[in-house]
C-alpha cells in the first residue's frame, strides 16, 4: 500500500489518534443540475450553480475502483481513469478532505491497516432511514427503469469469455491510500461521517448504473441520509453494452446514467473543479460535443430532436438541450453549455434574448465553430417587424450572416414540397449520400431565394405554380466557420428515413 510522507509529528499524530490537519478552506464546485421545464415535462433545463463546501465538512467516496474486473474492457477503462483520479483525491486531500476509499468485498488485503480500523471503529448511529447492504432503484423517485439497459451484465467486450466472477483482490494500486484515509465497504462510511461532522459528500469511482448508485456508502443511501451529494461525472464510468437498448455508444449510455442522476438524486461537478485543466474524457471517446438550441413550437421539434438525436447521433456526439422557459419563452436557462460546444444546433423560432444569453451563440459564431439549423432557425433571434422588449435583443442579420439566407416568408399550407438534389455548382463540403426524391417537406415551402455568394445549395423544393427554392445549403461564412440550414423540419418530415439520414449526415460531416 502506498502511503505519503508527513512530518514525524503529524504522521504520529495521524497513526495513533486517526487526526487529521485542520483545514480552513473551501472548495468551490460548479454543480450541474436538472429540473423539469414544467411539472410532468419529459425535458429539463440544466443548469450550472456554485456550491461553496467547507472542506473539512466534506469526504470523497471512492466506489469499486478494483484492480481487475471480470470484463476486460471495464478493467482497462478503470485503468485510464487511475492517474487523474488519484491526482484528484491528493488534491482534496492536501485542502482538508475526508477520503474514504470503498473497495467493496476486498475488506480482507487491508484488514491490519490503520485506514481500515480507523472505519471499524467509527461508532454506530441512529439513521432516518435504515442503512441497506445494496439500494435498489427507487420507482418512487426515478421512475421504472434506468436508461440503459444492463441486464446482460454491461460488458461490452467483443470477445467470449467466463463471466459474472470476481476477479478483484484490492483497490487498484495507483490510488494512493495515505495515512489519513479510511477504508471499508459498509455503512461505517456513513458513522464515520457523522463522527467527523462531515455533511458533504463527492461520489467518484464505478460502476454509475450499479455500485455508485447502490452500495451503503453511495448516492441512493447518502442522498437519503441527508447528506449533501454530487457525482463527480467525469471520474465514473457504467457497465453498458450498447447491444442493449437505447443501443446508443457505450460513453452516451453513461451520459443517460449521469443525466438520470442529476434528474433525481443529486448534482455533478467536474474533477477541474479540484485540479482545474480539462475535464477527463476516455480515449475511446471520440464524440464530438453537440449542442441542441430548442424554443419553438409550431413545429414540436422538441419531441422530434430529443428521438431523432437518440437514434442516430448516440455513437458521434454528446448530444445537449437548451430549452425555453415555459413561463418566459425568451429566456434559455442553461445557455452557457454553448461555451463548450464543438458544433451548434438550432431550432429556434423569433425569440429575442438578454444580450449575456446571446453573446454565447455570437460567441460560436465568431469562433469559427459550425452551425446547423432548421426550419425556423433563419428567423431564430428576431422578430418580425417589431423592436424587441427593453433588455432583449433582435438579432435580425442572423439569418445573412450565419446561413447566407434570405427569408421573406412561407408560402401557405398545401402542398407538400417535392425534393430533389441540386445541381453541382462548385465543391461542397458537405456530401449528401442518399435519394433525395424520397424526401417529402410536410411544412409550407420558404421564399428564401437569392441565397448569397458564400451558400452553395444542396437541395431544392417545388411545389405547384411558384418558383423553385434552395431547401438546404451550406454556407462559408466570413468568419471561416461553416454553417448548413434546411427548411426541412416539420415533425413529419422526421419521420422519412432519408430526411434522417441527410441530417446525421450533415452532423457528422461538419465536425470533420
Amino acid at each position: 500500500m502506498q502511503c505519503r510522507l508527513r512530518t514525524p509529528f503529524i504522521s504520529i499524530l495521524i497513526a495513533v489518534f486517526g487526526l487529521s490537519v485542520v483545514h480552513a478552506e473551501k472548495l468551490t464546485l460548479n454543480a450541474r443540475s436538472r429540473k423539469p421545464t414544467q411539472e410532468g415535462s419529459p425535458r429539463f433545463h440544466t443548469t450550472n450553480l456554485p456550491l461553496s463546501w467547507k472542506a473539512e465538512q466534506t469526504a470523497i467516496v471512492v466506489c469499486d475502483m478494483w484492480d481487475k474486473h471480470w470484463c476486460p474492457t471495464s478493467t482497462e477503462r478503470v485503468g485510464q481513469m487511475v492517474p487523474r483520479m488519484n491526482e484528484v483525491i491528493t488534491a482534496a486531500r492536501d485542502r482538508g478532505v475526508l477520503i474514504i476509499h470503498c473497495p467493496s468485498d476486498t475488506l480482507d488485503f487491508y484488514k491490519d491497516t490503520p485506514q481500515r480500523k480507523r472505519a471499524m471503529a467509527a461508532v454506530k448511529v441512529e439513521t432516518k432511514i435504515p442503512l441497506k447492504g445494496w439500494c435498489h432503484l427507487d420507482r418512487s423517485v426515478e421512475g421504472d427503469a434506468l436508461p440503459i439497459d444492463d441486464s446482460d451484465g454491461g460488458c461490452d467486450c467483443e470477445e467470449s469469455f467466463t463471466k459474472n466472477f470476481r476477479a478483484w483482490s484490492r483497490q487498484h494500486p495507483g490510488i494512493e491510500i495515505a495515512d489519513q484515509d479510511a477504508i471499508t465497504d459498509s455503512a461505517e462510511a456513513f458513522y464515520l461521517m457523522k463522527q467527523r461532522g462531515v455533511s458533504n459528500v463527492i461520489v467518484m469511482g464505478v460502476h454509475l448504473n450499479m455500485c455508485v448508485l447502490g452500495r451503503p456508502f453511495s448516492i441512493r443511501q447518502m442522498v437519503q441520509q441527508g447528506q449533501n451529494v454530487v457525482l463527480m461525472r467525469d471520474m465514473t464510468d457504467t457497465m453498458y453494452n450498447p447491444k442493449m437498448s437505447p443501443f446508443v455508444n457505450h460513453f452516451t449510455g453513461t451520459d443517460l446514467v449521469v443525466e438520470h442522476i442529476e434528474k433525481y438524486w443529486c448534482s455533478s461537478v467536474l474533477s477541474t473543479d479540484i485540479i482545474g485543466g480539462e475535464e477527463f474524457r476516455f480515449p475511446a471517446d471520440k464524440r464530438k460535443h453537440l449542442v441542441v438550441l430548442c424554443a419553438e413550437r409550431e413545429y414540436r421539434t422538441h419531441e422530434s430532436l430529443p428521438k431523432f438525436a437518440q437514434e442516430h447521433l448516440g455513437d458521434d456526439f454528446r448530444v445537449s438541450y437548451v430549452w425555453d422557459d415555459v413561463n418566459d419563452t425568451n429566456n434559455l436557462p442553461g445557455i452557457d453549455v454553448v461555451a463548450d460546444a464543438d458544433l451548434l444546433l438550432v431550432s429556434v423560432r423569433r425569440r429575442t434574448l438578454p444580450p449575456a444569453q446571446l453573446k454565447f451563440v455570437r460567441d460560436h459564431v465568431a469562433a469559427g465553430k459550425p452551425l446547423a439549423g432548421i426550419r425556423t432557425a433563419s428567423h431564430a433571434f428576431c422578430l418580425r417587424g417589431k423592436e424587441p422588449s427593453e433588455g432583449l435583443e433582435n438579432w435580425t442579420e442572423f439569418d445573412q450572416q450565419v446561413f447566407g439566407g434570405n427569408y421573406t416568408n412561407h408560402h401557405g399550407d398545401g402542398p407538400n414540397t417535392v425534393v430533389s438534389e441540386a445541381p453541382k455548382s462548385r465543391e461542397s463540403v458537405i456530401q449528401l449520400a442518399l435519394d433525395a426524391s424520397k424526401i417529402v417537406g410536410h411544412g409550407s415551402l420558404y421564399k428564401v431565394s437569392p441565397l448569397a455568394n458564400s451558400a452553395t445549395p444542396l437541395l431544392f423544393g417545388t411545389i405547384p405554380g411558384a418558383d423553385v427554392e434552395p431547401i438546404a445549403w451550406e454556407n462559408r461564412r466570413a468568419d471561416g466557420g461553416l454553417s448548413f440550414y434546411t427548411s426541412l423540419g416539420h415533425i413529419e418530415d422526421f419521420g422519412h428515413p432519408e430526411f434522417q439520414k441527410m441530417l446525421t449526415q450533415v452532423l457528422v460531416q461538419m465536425t470533420k
